[in-house]
């Protein structure tokens, strides 16, 4: 089954990182990626850019809107995600603990519909 693993995490706190902890996170993340492609977890995954980035789109009676930005302003913030294979719930939850980011974020665990 196809699980989604979105990855949150304060983008203001990204500069009071030292430089030496964001390449370790680096490091994390390719060892990550490398263990769940090996172990036939990995499917894809992407990081996102920071939300100022981000631009909402509506349309409402018909009519195209768009905002700068996230739609929700929240603590956290997508900063990416993993698409992953695991047999049930409990396999994928296990694989998203051991994201990175879950030490100083959040990983929103969702089953894909098939």
């Amino acid at each position: 089954m196809k699980y989604l693993c979105l990855v949150y995490q304060e983008e203001k706190q990204e500069a009071n990182v030292p430089r030496d902890q964001i390449e370790q996170a680096k490091k994390d993340y390719w060892a990550f990626a490398e263990d769940i492609k090996k172990s036939g977890h990995y499917i894809v995954s992407h990081g996102l850019q920071h939300t100022d980035a981000a631009t909402t789109v509506r349309v409402r009676n018909g009519k195209l809107s768009t905002t700068d930005g996230p739609f929700a302003e929240t603590k956290e913030q997508l900063g990416g995600f993993f698409l992953i294979e695991a047999k049930d719930l409990n396999d994928a939850i296990q694989v998203a603990a051991r994201i990175p980011s879950a030490k100083w974020g959040s990983i929103e665990v969702r089953p894909v519909w098939v």
